[in-house]
């Protein structure tokens, strides 16, 4: 509590002093104003992340096909994907238990990849052994089970085109990028909700939110978007449209730009 308060009142005496404040997220935003009174309202200014988007959108079909050669990915299998490293507050015990019942719920054909690795990749595969689901760890053995522990991927633009769900398990968020990359990749999402999540998706057209520990809804959104192709692109194309118009690299350069040109002219004044 001690650091808390020295840290916010640091905040608080350079924002005294600064022109404007920038927050990236609107939940950010209610944090800095009301929850820590940083600054006041006419410092602050909301402008999202911006990202090199078109990367993810480029040359679908082939990184596709390489990704699923790589991973043993049938056509015909469904893959779910869930980005980030391996602790506690990404909560994979609620992804694994989701998938642990899907399995139950589905005759479909589907290979779960664990993208990432950490301290809590044992713990993670103790867990997958209680639910007597197989399971390989990529660098070591590269025949795909079930579900793969992938350890660290590098290239995500290579790698989204190659997963046709995205899910997100964790405790708490601040702005998720991994999911507006997921967006920008067409690809349908089911996420807790929490943090930053719900602003950077659209609640039920590009992405599904459950509640934390909320495992038999996770687990039927997921099914959901298993057994229908159909769904899985519509909500990926409004992912992708909804992104591209808030979240790309020019869109922040012109937030930017207008920031700074009315500070400017401000003080010309």
């Amino acid at each position: 509590k001690l650091k808390t308060n020295i840290y916010i009142l640091l905040e608080r005496f350079l924002a005294s002093f600064s022109s404007a404040i920038i927050s990236i997220s609107n939940l950010q935003k209610k944090e800095l104003l009301q929850d820590f009174k940083i600054c006041s309202a006419d410092k602050m200014n909301m402008i999202p992340l911006g990202l090199e988007l078109d990367k993810f959108a480029e040359n679908q079909k082939q990184k596709r096909t390489a990704f699923r050669q790589k991973y043993q990915l049938a056509d015909d299998e469904v893959a779910i994907g869930i980005i980030g490293r391996l602790a506690l507050i990404k909560n994979h015990a609620l992804f694994i238990d989701a998938i642990a019942r899907l399995l139950q719920l589905t005759t479909k054909k589907i290979k779960v990849l664990i993208i990432g690795d950490g301290e809590e990749k044992d713990s993670i595969i103790a867990m997958l052994q209680q639910h007597n689901i197989s399971y390989n760890y990529y660098p070591d053995d590269a025949h795909c089970k079930q579900v793969c522990l992938t350890s660290w991927i590098t290239d995500m633009a290579s790698t989204y085109p190659g997963l046709d769900i995205i899910a997100l398990t964790s405790l708490n968020e601040g702005t998720p990028v991994s999911l507006i990359e997921a967006q920008a990749s067409g690809i349908p999402i089911v996420s807790t909700n929490v943090g930053g999540v719900n602003d950077v998706i659209i609640r039920n057209e590009t992405a599904y939110l459950v509640e934390s520990e909320d495992c038999d809804t996770f687990a039927k959104y997921l099914f959901d978007l298993v057994e229908s192709e159909k769904l899985r692109q519509k909500m990926g194309q409004k992912g992708f449209e909804h992104v591209k118009s808030i979240f790309d690299v020019s869109i922040l350069a012109n937030n930017m730009d207008e920031l700074y040109s009315r500070l400017l002219n401000k003080n010309k004044k």
